[in-house]
């Protein structure tokens, strides 16, 4: 029966390969999953963790893939070969350390390591390929001396801050997010990466200077029974899986950002609706009201105590319509400021970072300033809009806005189509679409809806109304 170690290194080629590829799925996944658009500062820092697996997981199939290049290559090509298998072992140490600086930078922990993992490298470099690499007694010596090197003064530390960082950001950035199970995963993936910083930095190659001498992959596998890269493999893989499961956070702020941007269309919709029956209603009815009372007020005689009631209901009135017209200013506060230029207006709105981080917005246009919209006429055209934008993203997923604007004569004409899944066929008109016709009626003007590889707003409306 052979033994756990020779089994080990029977299979090693297969473990060396899933170990490598681990890790390129680690660097992928994360380049897949991390928003271009997010506004949490761990996606600017999972670049380097993505750059991490990607170079780590090549410098591990190198120890696969170059040994079978020696059937057909000459030694020197070798030497070339495992000359950028070691760079690769470095870079991806950089990176992992880069990773810890940049989960620490928005916390205000790292100002003093700026430039110190490139420092490390360049010294690195120097010492490997100009000092180590001509004196050296052999091609091995050179690479196991230059690896340990790599792990004990980049990969080590890197590895630690990696860690630190990550459960340092997790507790103060992404736990007020109140989700829990992914700040369980980031957790673990922090303490994940402590342990590889201690397996990949301290248990180098065999090497003849301390700890190496004392501590290297050959005595730990006569001390355990089990070679370090099994237990690196290990390691890697709970690092990646919890990674992965951990990207489910760009998905969380994707939806709570449309869940807000929902909120808003919707609170918005309601103070419009009461700014309109508050106008059309209450307000007009009160200055009827006023109206009559003043004219009863000039029938009745003077000095009259009716006379003087009237005049106090008179002034009761007046500030009845003071306040409404002041409530009805309050409600359009957070509204869109029409603007009297259209062209003006859809740049602001293809600029609105409530859109443009979500939405790829692209606007087209033939106007010119001379011819312009009332404001009460453009802030219905920015709600329509406004309307058809929050649409594309809730309701459309989209990916891809067009908004084309035409002075068509008379008329000015307004497209809007996304990339989404469209209208579907039994789809019931809601409220919102409700409102764009509405507004649309009150443009005198006209609002066609269809879909057809996306969907296709077709906005016409009088320049005069």
């Amino acid at each position: 029966m052979i033994s756990l170690a020779d089994f080990f290194e029977i299979n090693h080629e297969i473990i060396l390969f899933a170990y490598g590829l681990v890790f390129f799925v680690l660097g992928f996944a994360i380049i897949l999953q991390v928003r271009r658009s997010s506004r949490l500062d761990l996606a600017r820092s999972m670049r380097w963790l993505a750059a991490f697996g990607i170079t780590h997981g090549f410098n591990e199939w190198g120890e696969l893939f170059i040994p079978i290049q020696a059937a057909y290559l000459s030694f020197s090509a070798l030497r070339i070969l495992y000359a950028i298998q070691l760079l690769l072992l470095a870079i991806s140490f950089f990176c992992l350390f880069e990773f810890g600086v940049a989960v620490l930078r928005p916390l205000g922990h790292a100002d003093w390591l700026q430039g110190l993992s490139t420092g490390l490298l360049i010294t690195w470099s120097i010492v490997s390929f100009g000092i180590l690499l001509p004196n050296a007694q052999d091609h091995q010596h050179w690479m196991f001396t230059s690896i340990a090197l790599a792990r004990y003064f980049i990969g080590f530390p890197g590895g630690i801050l990696a860690a630190y960082g990550l459960r340092i950001h997790t507790l103060q950035r992404i736990k007020p997010l109140n989700a829990p199970q992914i700040v369980r995963m980031l957790q673990v993936a922090g303490t994940s990466l402590g342990i590889y910083a201690l397996l990949s930095g301290l248990v180098p190659p065999p090497v003849n200077f301390f700890p190496g001498n004392w501590l290297n992959s050959e005595t730990f596998t006569n001390a355990v029974g089990i070679p370090p890269w099994i237990f690196r493999s290990l390691i890697s893989l709970v690092i990646a899986v919890t990674i992965i499961r951990a990207l489910e956070i760009f998905n969380l702020e994707t939806e709570r950002r449309i869940e807000e941007l929902e909120q808003q269309q919707i609170i918005a919709t309601v103070q419009e609706r009461l700014a309109r029956e508050l106008h059309d209603g209450a307000l007009q009815k009160v200055y009827t009201a006023g109206l009559l009372v003043e004219s009863a007020c000039r029938l009745a005689e003077s000095e009259s105590e009716i006379k003087t009631r009237m005049q106090k209901a008179i002034i009761v009135l007046n500030d009845a319509v003071v306040d409404f017209r002041r409530n009805l200013a309050e409600l359009h506060a957070d509204a869109h400021s029409p603007v009297e230029s259209v062209p003006e207006l859809l740049e602001q709105m293809t600029s609105d970072p409530r859109y443009d981080t979500m939405l790829n917005l692209s606007f087209k246009t033939n106007l010119n300033d001379s011819r312009n919209l009332s404001p009460s006429r453009t802030g219905h055209l920015a709600a329509i809009v406004n309307e058809a934008l929050s649409n594309a993203v809730r309701h459309a997923q989209a990916q891809n806005v067009e908004i084309l604007a035409e002075d068509v004569g008379e008329h000015l004409e307004i497209v809007i189509k996304d990339d989404g899944i469209g209208l579907m066929d039994d789809l019931k008109v809601g409220y919102g679409l409700r409102n764009m016709r509405d507004r649309a009626r009150l443009l005198n003007g006209s609002i066609e809806f269809t879909s057809k590889k996306g969907t296709i707003i077709t906005l016409k409306l009088p320049w005069i109304d």
